[in-house]
């Protein structure tokens, strides 16, 4: 594998342009990050006409669009994140979604948010296998391992756990009992448990451990919730001896869902190191990638997270909030002054393990009134003057700590992780 791996943003004139400073697709080395995708027109630049099945229905033919415009196919998908403003639309969606997969399922979360950009009753991103890596890589024989385990619970429109390279993309988990497929008994600690539970279960059925995860996002339907989980979060991380002597705790973001599916509290999905690859990678070539986890002072700190942690050719950087780095509040002020503080936190975090911000492939930002997204914008253009990496843009009805943003990011590590050089 080369040392020098290239970044290669693309955008295709068969999918829509200039609805904000975002790429459609940012790949590096094995992976593709596709942008968040609405249901407007490419030739006209707007929101479509129609119902909700139409809707959806642009949404996959944009994707599909900038996925075969790089010379690849649906069936190349490892992850679809669904937004829907309403989630009493899904049986509707999925009814189109099943033509656009009719038989190799990528992983998969769903939920419904306050709002989403342009007004639209629902968005879709992805992230798409990339098996040619990027120039100046030589193509790379990898398969896409697309698995389930019998024991946790299964869904017939996305896999539990789909494997591409040095990465496991666990498909969100709800807090159903594996046997009956129901929600389970109980409180939001019950259901914040099953979902981890569930969770450990995919990862042991593919022989993983669960200190492995190197990122989980939260959705929570109430944020007055988080405490709670974060009781039962704790019980879960660190796993293992090595990882409790280490302090080892993945990157994470908490998002505040307007409704999950099958009216659960919570759900959660995860990032997976997955160090031995996929085959046919030579054995020899197994388990030398190692996690790095690291934090910078400079940055807000917190006791359930690790600001960025990389594994192979990514780093994952936990969502950020405009904290006040003297007070450990949020800052008084405006969205713009607001949205400031997070790009500089992630701007501190990439600048303290030796990257910049060009290196960012992907942003995800939640804002707590949808109308801020000028303003955003505005400063945002200040942080990627030139490139920009792709993005997803939701409305929530709540922020941890009463925020009006957040952002976490997924940044290229070309260098990779020791003992690789």
């Amino acid at each position: 594998m080369s040392g020098t791996i290239i970044k290669s943003a693309r955008n295709t004139l068969n999918a829509p342009q200039d609805l904000g400073p975002y790429t459609q697709s940012v790949a590096f080395s094995h992976y593709n990050n596709i942008a968040a995708q609405l249901p407007v027109d490419p030739r006209t630049g707007k929101l479509i006409e129609g119902d909700i099945q139409a809707q959806a229905r642009q949404c996959l033919t944009n994707i599909q669009a900038i996925v075969q415009s790089i010379g690849h196919g649906m069936e190349d998908m490892v992850k679809v994140t669904l937004f829907l403003k309403d989630m009493g639309d899904l049986e509707a969606v999925d009814t189109v979604y099943r033509e656009f997969f009719p038989h190799s399922l990528p992983t998969r979360t769903v939920l419904a948010v306050a709002a989403l950009p342009l007004g639209a009753a629902v968005q879709m991103d992805a992230l798409l296998s990339n098996g040619e890596g990027t120039f100046p890589q030589a193509p790379c024989p990898l398969i896409k391992l697309a698995r389930n385990s019998d024991r946790a619970p299964q869904d017939p429109l996305s896999c539990q756990s789909v494997a591409f390279s040095h990465y496991n993309n666990i498909g969100a988990q709800l807090p159903l009992d594996p046997a009956s497929g129901a929600l389970i008994d109980g409180g939001i600690r019950e259901q914040a448990a099953q979902c981890l539970r569930n969770i450990k279960t995919v990862l042991e059925g593919i022989d993983v451990p669960f200190d492995d995860i190197v990122k989980v996002t939260v959705y929570l339907t109430n944020l007055a919730d988080l405490e709670a989980v974060n009781e039962v979060y704790t019980t879960f991380f660190p796993d293992s001896a090595i990882a409790r002597a280490a302090a080892y705790l993945p990157a994470r973001s908490v998002i505040s869902a307007a409704a999950l599916p099958l009216g659960a509290r919570v759900q959660m999905d995860a990032v997976i190191s997955h160090g031995d690859g996929t085959p046919p990678q030579q054995v020899e070539d197994r388990h030398n990638l190692v996690i790095r986890a690291r934090n910078t002072d400079k940055a807000p700190r917190s006791p359930l997270h690790t600001q960025t942690v990389a594994f192979s050719h990514y780093n994952h950087i936990a969502g950020q909030l405009p904290l006040d780095m003297a007070t450990g509040k949020v800052l008084t002020g405006c969205v713009r002054e607001q949205t400031a503080q997070c790009l500089g936190h992630i701007k501190t975090i990439v600048e303290s393990i030796g990257h910049v911000m060009d290196d960012i492939v992907k942003v995800n930002i939640q804002l707590k009134d949808i109308e801020d997204l000028e303003a955003v914008n505005a400063i945002y253009t200040q942080y990627f003057p030139g490139y920009h990496p792709a993005r997803t843009v939701i409305g929530v009805s709540e922020l941890p700590a009463g925020a009006l943003v957040q952002m976490d990011a997924v940044m290229s590590n070309a260098e990779s992780t020791p003992p690789r050089v």
